[in-house]
């Protein structure tokens, strides 16, 4: 049996994000997902001779944004070369990508995992455009091709082989999906192929410096699945480590029916693409003016916010992390606790009532009915002791969603749910529940503390739920204890 443990896990990753423009890098073919094979195509998506592409300025934006935001450095001077490799379902039989200057280089990104925060290098993140789509399943003896997605704008980000466990992996490409949603530049939808996430995979003894032979595992299209081949893949490497057989450098994929990895092929080298200039693309130069109203468009991202939440607003580091991790919920908090200081108080909502109620529709808090001002007002009831926070959830809540117009305080005085804190108002009640239990009141006078609870709640229940419990407690304690 192999010793897993005495070697280490390496591993870089290449992410493939799909850009959110309207049209392809290099012509203006739809590149809405869900089309009829073959509809989104165009002369020069086919490769016609005497087409000539065309640069997309919103690409090369969102690829700055995303630099920007993972602490790149930005490429001033760039130019796109032909990747010259067999493509099945490129019409031009190459691609079109960055080689010697990716758009942003260097970089990095900040992970957190039970081992603690720390920071991924990136080596670079650089344009490029998609393949179209094979379909091997449609005609029993022929391949299908569909270039709708041909020529669509790609970011790819590459790390450094910093990466040291499947865990690693894991939070590193969650984070690259939290950040692309949060700059709108990517919808980060693995299942559609919009995010994509290639492995690099090396095992090595520990202590040891020099980078074991790689193999490449392609396409993984679920972040759970990134972890499962890098889990299974580097397992096999140390087991034929262990066995002294050699391993050799290649691509595989990954079967998530059974959780292991194949060979696909032995992997090409960098030469073996024959990269050079495209000459029907001229280069172009960023100034300082365009990088600078692009990074002043970036909004706060989630770890900029994090510590606001935590630091300002005395939140624990669970709500403020769950709160971030979608850019419209925080959006929203933030426009809640415009209106209220109780910061705890809006969290609890968010992440309580207001997200049992998208888990139950299926829908975003984009999809809520209830404007922030709302939420704040059913805080406001419940801080002030107008309304308690069980009646305020349920009975308030479910209210106002039905018609989001009205106001929480109208509702809760039209349906008698406003707390009664006022002594002639609860006196009787009281009185009326411990001649009720009047077995109950020995049983408090010999010892048995416990019955007390027995009393509020009936008290609650004898008004409706407008007893205020702490008022009640205290009129109960005093009667009982004369």
């Amino acid at each position: 049996m192999s010793d897993q443990h005495s070697y280490e896990i390496v591993v870089g990753l290449e992410v493939h994000a799909q850009l959110l423009t309207k049209s392809k890098l290099f012509c203006g073919d739809s590149i809405a997902f869900g089309a009829a094979p073959n509809t989104h195509i165009s002369p020069i998506t086919l490769a016609h001779p005497g087409t000539l592409p065309k640069m997309n300025r919103n690409a090369i934006e969102f690829a700055v944004k995303m630099g920007l935001a993972c602490h790149c450095e930005i490429e001033k001077s760039n130019y796109f070369a032909r990747k010259n490799y067999f493509y099945p379902d490129l019409p031009k039989g190459y691609q079109v990508s960055q080689h010697t200057t990716p758009i942003c280089k260097g970089g990095y990104v900040t992970i957190k995992t039970g081992e603690g925060e720390r920071q991924i290098r990136l080596n670079r993140i650089h344009l490029e455009e998609d393949a179209g789509k094979s379909i091997h399943d449609a005609d029993p003896d022929n391949t299908c091709v569909d270039y709708n997605r041909a020529g669509t704008p790609l970011i790819e980000i590459v790390t450094e082989p910093d990466l040291r466990s499947a865990d690693e992996a894991f939070a590193y490409v969650s984070e690259i999906r939290k950040l692309v949603r949060y700059l709108e530049i990517c919808d980060g939808n693995m299942e559609e192929g919009s995010l994509r996430c290639d492995a690099n995979i090396s095992v090595r003894k520990k202590g040891e410096t020099k980078l074991g032979t790689k193999v490449e595992v392609k396409n993984l299209n679920s972040i759970r699945n990134v972890k499962r081949a890098i889990e299974f893949e580097s397992r096999r490497l140390i087991a034929l480590l262990e066995k002294g057989e050699t391993v050799i450098q290649q691509t595989r994929s990954f079967d998530a029916d059974n959780g292991t990895t194949f060979a696909i092929r032995d992997k090409e080298d960098a030469d073996d693409y024959r990269y050079f200039a495209d000459p029907d693309l001229t280069p172009f130069h960023l100034d300082n003016a365009f990088i600078e109203a692009i990074r002043s468009a970036i909004p706060a991202l989630p770890e900029e916010r994090i510590k606001a939440y935590t630091k300002e607003y005395k939140l624990p580091e669970y709500d403020a992390q769950v709160l971030t991790e979608e850019r419209t919920m925080a959006e929203y908090f933030e426009k809640v606790i415009a209106h209220t200081v109780n910061y705890k108080g809006a969290s609890n909502w968010l992440l309580g009532p207001v997200k049992s109620w998208m888990n139950e529709q299926g829908k975003e808090i984009t999809d809520f009915p209830l404007a922030p001002e709302k939420i704040a007002a059913l805080i406001e009831l419940t801080d002030t002791g107008k309304v308690s926070f069980s009646i305020a959830s349920t009975r308030l809540f479910s209210q106002l969603l039905k018609d989001p117009s009205k106001d929480p305080a109208q509702i809760a005085a039209e349906q008698n749910l406003i707390q009664q804190s006022d002594s002639s108002f609860l006196e009787p009640v009281i009185e009326k529940v411990l001649e009720k239990y009047a077995d109950k009141v020995k049983e408090y006078k010999k010892g048995k503390k416990g019955v007390l609870s027995l009393f509020v709640g009936e008290v609650m229940k004898q008004s409706k739920g407008q007893a205020d419990p702490k008022m009640t407690n205290e009129l109960l304690l005093k009667k009982l204890n004369s």
